[in-house]
């Protein structure tokens, strides 16, 4: 899927002109431009892309391989929960406040649910209007098309879609058609499509590297290859936090790592308070490990280890194991900002001579964490002893990493 994703070229998707003033300030780099990205949780970073970047920073990124000059800063201001109303509600604050140079506004997925359609196409108007009126451009965004909910029928956001769509071509707005590209893909290939959700109705990060592309491809107005982005470096920066002020760890592991994580800690910082949960796994389906992971986020541990055996999804398809093993990261992510940490371990970073069947699973597990935006673990151990060393010495290397990021 990734793969897929890097080469491919993405065709134009402005319906009108793109924001002419902020691309040539982008290109000169003669002054700092700001770009504020007004939206609902599809905006926001949340557990769905990882919980640390969704497409607003990643839009950033973009932008400064393709504008070297660049002087740019891009402010995510995406609410989960929001529609237009809230949108409204916050512009000042958030959005206009900031002197943006260039704002993206995308709602539509809230909105579907409480507000009337009319009251969403004013709502709007008068969003752009105001941050016109206030000297930025606008780019109206579409969102990504969705699995049928019964609040959220995919036909009766493909009519509050062509608001915005209409919106663009009455107000002379240029709008990057997000929903239709999703469309695009799922017609060509559904399990292509179903690669990029978190959910139902989130994207996952691969899905927000397709939507920063494309905003960024219509700000530049040039073609582009969907954008590779290497996974933040796995961090233990809470549970640092905690052995730095002599506060207790409270620890969910799935095995082995269950055996493994309190020694290791205790030999790193000795007289550590660990306050250890195993979580089973052995004869358990991944829908099982799901059903389970819902109670992580009530527990309030301070760090997740995660280590779904080979086993657990193997009669699952592709699409179903996208899903069930999704799931088993979202609720074991924190929700937004980083409130403890989680570690995967795919079969392969815990276990050598595995078995072409078991290699399969290591590659479909290794897909959905990347889609977590999570970093890959490729040590494979020999024997428990191999396992025991190799393990102390990454926790060790992990911690001092958080460290030196204080």
């Amino acid at each position: 899927m990734l793969r897929t994703l890097a080469v491919l070229t993405l065709a134009a998707t402005s319906l009108t002109a793109a924001p002419a003033k902020v691309a040539g300030l982008l290109e000169s780099g003669e002054r700092p431009v700001k770009i504020v990205c007004l939206g609902d949780s599809i905006t926001g970073a949340y557990y769905h892309s990882g919980g640390l970047r969704a497409y607003p920073e990643l839009l950033e990124l973009i932008l400064r391989r393709t504008f070297p000059k660049a002087q740019l800063t891009v402010f995510n201001a995406g609410m989960s929960g929001e529609t237009t109303v809230n949108g409204l509600a916050r512009l000042e604050r958030d959005v206009i406040g900031r002197q943006p140079d260039l704002v993206t506004v995308m709602f539509g997925m809230n909105d579907v649910v409480k507000v009337p359609i009319d009251e969403f196409h004013r709502n709007l108007v008068e969003i752009c209007t105001r941050i016109r009126q206030a000297g930025a451009e606008v780019l109206l965004c579409t969102q990504n098309s969705v699995t049928d909910t019964e609040p959220r029928p995919g036909t009766k956001l493909a009519v509050y879609t062509e608001v915005s769509r209409e919106l663009g071509r009455t107000e002379g707005i240029p709008v990057v058609d997000i929903h239709a590209r999703f469309e695009a893909i799922r017609a060509q290939n559904p399990l292509a499509w179903t690669q990029l959700a978190s959910d139902e109705i989130h994207p996952n990060f691969d899905g927000h590297r397709l939507i920063a592309t494309l905003i960024a491809q219509s700000i530049a107005e040039r073609e582009m290859a969907v954008a590779e982005f290497a996974p933040p470096a796995a961090s233990l920066a809470h549970v640092r936090a905690r052995l730095a002020a002599d506060q207790p760890v409270k620890v969910l592991a799935m095995p082995p790592l269950d055996t493994l994580i309190g020694p290791a800690l205790t030999r790193l910082h000795p007289g550590a308070d660990i306050e250890l949960t195993p979580w089973p796994t052995e004869g358990q389906t991944l829908s099982q490990i799901e059903t389970a992971a819902k109670e992580v986020r009530a527990k309030a541990y301070d760090l997740v280890l995660l280590a779904v055996p080979a086993s657990a999804g193997r009669e699952l398809d592709e699409a179903e194991f996208h899903r069930r093993y999704t799931w088993v990261l979202n609720w074991s992510i924190h929700f937004a900002a980083p409130a403890w940490d989680t570690i995967v371990f795919p079969p392969s970073a815990l276990s050598t001579g595995l078995s072409s069947a078991d290699l399969r699973e290591d590659h479909r597990a290794r897909r959905v964490i990347a889609g977590k935006d999570l970093a890959p673990i490729s040590r494979a151990p020999t024997d428990r002893a191999a396992l025991t060393d190799w393990f102390g010495r990454w926790l060790g290397e992990t911690l001092a990493r958080a460290n030196a990021s204080k």
